[in-house]
């Protein structure tokens, strides 16, 4: 069993910067892709983030230059910088990890969500 823990969320004024971490825990072989996506009240869920276990980062065009996606291989985690943070960026965060288990087996885990407000 495999688990995803979010924790960084919280209320910041524009402009204003955030870092968010998800670390994974359990029966893992290896981690492949690891991302951040984010649902808005009334949207879709979207991506934000993504970072593969080797190989360049990937972000969505609204957050390109003021978010920064890193991974630790070595702890499960990844972390998401968040800066210069505006009104719209407001919503849940998730963590999302493509999980090889110790039975070879890969499967996609969603973390439980963060909400990060932005606001004055």
């Amino acid at each position: 069993q495999v688990q995803l823990v979010e924790s960084g969320g919280g209320l910041v004024q524009p402009g204003g910067s955030l870092t968010l971490s998800c670390t994974a825990s359990g029966s893992i072989f290896s981690i492949n892709a690891m991302g951040w996506y984010r649902q808005a009240p009334g949207k879709e869920r979207e991506l934000v983030a993504t970072i593969p276990s080797g190989g360049s980062t990937n972000y969505a065009d609204s957050v390109k230059g003021r978010f920064t996606i890193s991974r630790d291989n070595a702890k499960n985690t990844v972390v998401l910088q968040m800066n210069s943070l505006k009104p719209e960026d407001t919503a849940v965060y998730y963590c999302n990890a493509n999980i090889r288990s110790n039975l070879y087996i890969d499967l996609n885990y969603w973390g439980k969500g963060t909400l990060v407000t932005v606001s004055s």
